[in-house]
């Protein structure tokens, strides 16, 4: 669904939906999945094969943070 589970130094874990970017330049190259899977962290970013990444300051505002789950027992 080109959303990414992303883990801060905070511990915070939130999810960045890339899909509102698959439409702009270098970007457009994320539709194919396997360009989308090809997706590591690097120098505290996220960066594809084909280069193309954003910016710490892009990945924490624009994502949501993922509620904890309570566990009733």
């Amino acid at each position: 669904n080109y959303c990414l589970e992303l883990q801060f130094a905070n511990g915070e874990i939130r999810i960045f939906d890339v899909k509102p970017y698959l439409d702009r330049g270098i970007f457009r190259e994320l539709k194919s999945l396997n360009m989308f899977h090809s997706v590591k962290v690097s120098d505290g970013t996220v960066q594809w094969q084909n280069e193309c990444d954003f910016c710490p300051d892009t990945l924490y505002p624009e994502s949501a943070k993922v509620e904890e789950k309570m566990i009733v027992s």
